[in-house]
Order: C-alpha cells, then sequence, then structure tokens
C-alpha cells in the first residue's frame, strides 16, 4: 500500500507540477480574528511575490505555506513541508515539475482531525487554480492530510514539525468557485 501511495503521490505531483505547479500568493500573511472553520473555506486569492510565509502551526497554515514558496519559486522549502514517508518524488523532480507555473488561488475546507498513536492527523479539503505561464486555467481539487507528532514523544534528534503525510490532487470538471475539496471519510 506505501508503494501506491507514494507512485501516486508522485504521479499527482508530477503531473498536476507539470502542466502549472502551483504559485501562490496569500491575502493575509497573518491569521485574523476570522473563526477557523470560516477562515479556512476562504479563497485566499493572490497577493505580492514578496510576501513571505512559512507557519507550520496549524494545518491549514502550512498548506498556505506551501504555495507561498511555490510562488516565491523557493521548491526546497516548498519540498521540506513533505514527510519523507509521504511519497514525495526526488528533489529534482520536484522542482522541475513546477517550471511553468504562472500563479495559483487556493480555497481550503473545514479541515477534520482525529488523533492516532501520538499523532494527529488532519485531512484538509483543497482546490487550486492553476495559471500556467502559458495563460492556460485549470482547476484541481482533492484532499491534502497533515501529521503532527506529540512534541512530548519526541526524544530524540531529529524534530519532526508539522508536514504534509499524502497529497490527493486531480482535476476539476467545474470553475474554481464551484469546486470543492473532498477528503475520504477515514482521511486515506
Amino acid at each position: 500500500m506505501k508503494v501506491f501511495r507514494a507512485l501516486a503521490l508522485f504521479s499527482l505531483v508530477a503531473g498536476f507540477a507539470a502542466f502549472s505547479a502551483p504559485a501562490l500568493a496569500i491575502d493575509e500573511a497573518l491569521p485574523d480574528a476570522t473563526p477557523p472553520a470560516e477562515q479556512a473555506a476562504q479563497d485566499l486569492g493572490t497577493a505580492p511575490d514578496d510576501t513571505y510565509l512559512d507557519d507550520r502551526s496549524t494545518p491549514e497554515s502550512l498548506i498556505r505555506s506551501l504555495y507561498n514558496a511555490i510562488n516565491r519559486h523557493e521548491y526546497l522549502r516548498a519540498w521540506s513541508y513533505f514527510s519523507d514517508e509521504s511519497g514525495r518524488p526526488d528533489f529534482a523532480a520536484f522542482q522541475k515539475g513546477y517550471e511553468t507555473t504562472g500563479g495559483v488561488k487556493l480555497k481550503l475546507g473545514d479541515p477534520l482531525s482525529e488523533g492516532a498513536a501520538g499523532s494527529i492527523y488532519t485531512s484538509i479539503p483543497t482546490v487550486i487554480e492553476s495559471t500556467g505561464t502559458d495563460g492556460a486555467v485549470r482547476v484541481f481539487s482533492g484532499c491534502y492530510v497533515t501529521r503532527f507528532v506529540q512534541p512530548a514523544n519526541q526524544a530524540t534528534p531529529p524534530f519532526v514539525p508539522l508536514q504534509i503525510s499524502k497529497a490527493t490532487l486531480r482535476p476539476a470538471r467545474t470553475k474554481f468557485d464551484e469546486t470543492s475539496g473532498d477528503c475520504p471519510l477515514d482521511g486515506q
């Protein structure tokens, strides 16, 4: 099953990124007072490329940071948000997959978290509108799953921060505003 997930993630990253590796910019660099469920469902829009966001404090901010890194062409930072066990491709393939990215809009749905053996897994419904450098626009929908290993359970280096453990995106048949992300009920 791990091999299948690794191949699925590699296919996702390679196929999605090859078309239009997303470049996200975010309307807000810092969280506001909006309740989490409402804030997560907001269209994050586009912000200047120079806005730096590297925030692993919540699953949603981690996904925003991922696309911020891609938008800024900081592919090593983007790649680092994925866990070693996520099936991510090697760095060179990951970076190459984003060479035709022009921009992206990101929309996150309500996250769902569950605990398991000292970790918290959170599934986040996700929608991406990607614009290629050639101007072509495509919409993708699916789910990101993050894993947070409780800090008290980590006694030896290296420390493992909140990371993406799985990503499943596929082309959508509807426009960005009409599309919702979806996560399997079991988080897998």
